[in-house]
């Protein structure tokens, strides 16, 4: 018996894939392990996004950081070059009518490293870039730019964090680790705190000594999009790993290839 497709993105960017891999004809999951919220204060976002006519580059860390970002903007502007590191962000920018994207031309090396190799560093030196993210994250990409010269101002949009362990999510827990699953995993933060949210569950147990969770998911199949997603994984004690590299389209392969 074929279990589910478990798709843990933010709610917001999971309802599209969730409908293509319905089609599949597999039984879909819906558990998001990261809840993006607005920023309570807005105002530095705002700011930027005022002048977003004087930046030589606007990168976008995440889907959501565009999604975030949009909120605001009617209109981009004409001669500005937007970056992604992945297909996901690539796609969203041209949904909204975004002309110039840079990304990594490998979809399987979608991240800040390989984004960094891909732009012209050199032209960058003495101009203002903007890096719209989330109210965390990794400093490489804004270091990088930073030490090829350009203006790099960093602006977070929108708030990330693991969701609450109610009696309702460690129960879908519980039903997801009775039998084999696809797990879809988009985000080295979010497999983090899934682990996390299974050892707070094993401790709440009566006989916590009796259960161990986070070995019952270790066994379980995870599908990821990045490299560094995967060593992660492999990190956290994980080895049914398949790296897909970045896009729906190799998510979708790799279930297909699955069944």
């Amino acid at each position: 018996m074929t279990g589910a497709v478990v798709i843990t993105r933010p709610l917001a960017q999971a309802a599209p894939l969730a409908a293509r891999v319905a089609a599949l004809g597999r039984t879909v999951e819906v558990l998001p392990l990261l809840d993006i919220t607005p920023l309570p204060d807005q105002s530095a976002l705002l700011a930027a996004l005022a002048k977003l006519d004087q930046y030589a580059l606007v990168a976008f860390v995440s889907p959501n950081a565009i999604d975030a970002a949009f909120a605001h903007i009617t209109q981009w502007p004409a001669g500005v070059t937007a970056a992604v590191v992945g297909e996901g962000s690539r796609a969203a920018l041209a949904a909204h009518g975004v002309p110039n994207i840079v990304s990594p031309g490998d979809a399987a090396q979608s991240d800040s490293e390989h984004l960094l190799q891909t732009l012209d560093l050199q032209a960058l030196s003495g101009k203002p870039v903007l890096i719209i993210r989330g109210d965390s994250g990794r400093e490489l990409m804004a270091d990088g730019l930073r030490a090829a010269g350009a203006l790099v101002e960093v602006v977070p949009a929108y708030c990330r964090s693991v969701p609450e362990l109610t009696p309702e999510l460690a129960a879908t827990l519980r039903r997801l680790l009775a039998q084999q699953n696809d797990w879809i995993i988009t985000s080295s933060e979010a497999l983090r705190g899934l682990c996390g949210l299974l050892a707070q569950m094993d401790l709440q147990h009566p006989d916590a000594m009796q259960h161990n969770s986070v070995v019952v998911m270790q066994q379980q199949h995870l599908i990821v999009p990045h490299a560094r997603i995967a060593e992660t994984a492999n990190n956290l004690g994980f080895s049914k790993l398949t790296l897909t590299g970045s896009g729906d389209e190799r998510l979708l392969a790799a279930l297909q290839s699955c069944l």
